[in-house]
């Protein structure tokens, strides 16, 4: 067999390393990744449950594959990921073009699925939870990402059931995977050319796997010699315990961005969202790092508009946000998930969440740019990672995780770099290479 796969990729980190592993299971059956969908003998949709009309958009999706494969052979269908998992049954029955439905945690039986269905023509899907199977099977199979910033799975799943998310019903319970089988990945992605990873989980910071924490992970990958960054994705407050706070006090590569999910600055709205953490719990984690590394910045997670949210609400949220300075942070106004428990509650008027949602994006617009502004005329470490589209320059990172673009070689790629900023906008840095790389930075 000599076919090739396209994968389009919907929301979260988690799902661009799914996709990555799939790229590396099917290639063991004789499959090719292609970057355009119209050479693809398979089609597959990583798909997310995460935003509005995710479901929606998987079957807008299939209509422009319909389109493009019109007059030629109709490729093989597949739709994975967290929709899949969340409709599975239903997806077959609605789309008569959609062959085969496969979840997240069902993504070692790929192979098998795809070989069955060019035997016999069969439909199916696969939803189970077993995330330990899955990361078994992928543990024998090495990740050939190849980017210089990778992703690294090391857990799954949510305990929590916050009232507003959908991830404990499409990923299933919190799951931490095998401490040496996550060391024995970050060695091979090292050597396949990353020089920065980031551990993902639902609950990252949840990970608890015969004893051995995300603070004992963070200090074991930091002894591999050609990883250079650490990062971690996504924190739940209460799980931000005193040992993993205390790694930042004496690690030299974990990057100084906490991201840190708040959804809300009022205490009410918490509670309605059944978060587990008050806004005083909260800030009391933000000072104890502050008093660690005054350094380290907070990105967050905001949900405008929850029902429930009263203007004294927002204004506290809004106040948080100034209070913090939070940077790197992402907000929407809450859409309701079926099956969670706040799905059929009242919403607010459309268009006052909306309002809202507009002065805290300002604000964190605000606190962004100024964050960018404070670094002009000064130097910064930055990893570069690639070329620019148009090959005439570096695309990097800085600590923070902010975009950086300045004048290199391709030879800088995957080195970390002296980098003076000479001018910044709201989401990116523009500077050049320091020629005396022995110069402090900032």
């Amino acid at each position: 067999m000599n076919q090739k796969i396209f994968i389009k990729t919907f929301g979260c980190q988690m799902n661009e390393y799914d996709s990555n592993r799939i790229y590396d299971a099917v290639k063991q059956i004789g499959y090719k990744k292609t970057e355009s969908h119209e050479d693809a003998d398979c089609y597959v949709l990583n798909t997310c449950h995460i935003r509005d009309k995710a479901k929606e958009k998987v079957y807008h999706d299939i209509g422009r594959v319909k389109k493009s494969f019109r007059f030629k052979q109709k490729p093989l269908v597949i739709i994975a990921g967290c929709v899949a998992q969340a409709e599975n049954e239903e997806m077959l029955k609605r789309e008569p073009y959609i062959d085969l439905v496969i979840g997240p945690q069902s993504y070692h039986k790929i192979n098998d699925m795809i070989i069955k269905y060019n035997e016999k023509k069969r439909k199916e899907e696969e939803t189970e939870f077993d995330a330990i199977t899955k990361f078994e099977y992928f543990g024998e199979i090495k990740n050939k990402s190849g980017k210089i910033s990778s992703f690294l799975t090391i857990q799954e799943g949510c305990d929590k059931f916050c009232h507003f998310c959908v991830v404990p019903y499409t990923r299933g319970p919190e799951y931490s995977r095998p401490f040496k089988q996550i060391l024995d990945e970050a060695k091979s992605l090292a050597a396949n050319g990353a020089r920065e990873i980031t551990l993902l989980g639902q609950n990252v910071n949840a990970y608890n796997n015969e004893n051995k924490k995300l603070s004992n992970l963070i200090l074991e990958i930091e002894k591999i010699p050609e990883i250079k960054r650490i990062r971690y994705t996504t924190s739940h407050p209460k799980d931000m315990t005193e040992d993993l706070i205390d790694v930042y006090k004496n690690s030299k590569k974990l990057m100084p961005l906490v991201h840190l999910p708040v959804q809300s600055g009022s205490d009410k709205v918490l509670n309605l969202m059944n978060r587990k953490h008050t806004i005083d719990y909260y800030m009391k984690i933000f000072n104890k790092f502050k008093n660690i590394n005054a350094n380290i910045e907070f990105s967050s997670d905001f949900i405008i508009g929850y029902p429930g949210e009263e203007e004294i609400d927002f204004n506290h949220t809004l106040n948080l946000i100034k209070e913090i300075k939070f940077i790197n942070s992402y907000s929407y106004v809450f859409n309701p998930r079926p099956g969670t428990v706040a799905a059929n509650l009242d919403l607010i008027e459309k268009k006052i969440s909306s309002k809202r949602l507009e002065q805290i994006q300002y604000q964190l617009y605000e606190n962004q740019k100024n964050m960018n502004q404070s670094l002009n005329n000064k130097t910064i470490n930055v990893l570069a990672e690639n070329l620019t589209e148009d090959g005439t320059k570096i695309f990097g990172r800085s600590e923070y995780m902010t975009s950086v673009i300045f004048s290199g070689k391709k030879s800088d790629i995957g080195k970390v770099l002296p980098i003076k900023i000479l001018k910044s906008n709201r989401s990116t840095l523009f500077g050049e290479l320091v020629l005396n790389y022995n110069q402090k930075v900032a």
